[in-house]
């Protein structure tokens, strides 16, 4: 899968402050980068729909079992309340177990400087 181009569900107001969210899994086995794989396409559709976001987009390397998220959000509270919700919240406790390795960066930024790039995001939560 290659990598999903960012997704704006919503366009933030000019130069305001949005909470960015970004986070790497690695899966324990094949076997779990496919569950991974399986259950992106309900968590992207809710992403899409999440009031308070304001992008994502995702980088995968499921023959490595390595996935990265990027999501910018209205506030910290958005992002929470689309974790606790909808296909995420199934999904990452379904998941849980079959990770190896996870990492996870939030930070503030321009809503000017959306899309966030990937070097920047990658450098984070190395």
């Amino acid at each position: 899968m290659p990598t999903l181009p960012w997704t704006v569900p919503n366009t933030p107001p000019q130069d305001t402050e949005v909470h960015v969210f970004a986070s790497r899994f690695e899966t324990r086995t094949l076997w779990g980068a496919l569950r991974f794989l399986v259950r992106t396409p309900a968590v992207w559709r809710q992403v899409a729909h999440a009031p308070g976001a304001y992008g994502a987009s995702l980088r995968a390397q499921p023959l490595r079992r390595v996935f990265w998220t990027l999501s910018a959000w209205e506030s910290a509270d958005a992002l929470k309340a689309f974790a606790h919700s909808g296909a995420h919240r199934p999904t990452s406790r379904h998941l849980a177990s079959q990770m190896r390795d996870v990492a996870f960066a939030t930070w503030q930024t321009s809503s000017d400087r959306l899309p966030v790039n990937w070097r920047e995001t990658i450098r984070r939560l190395t």
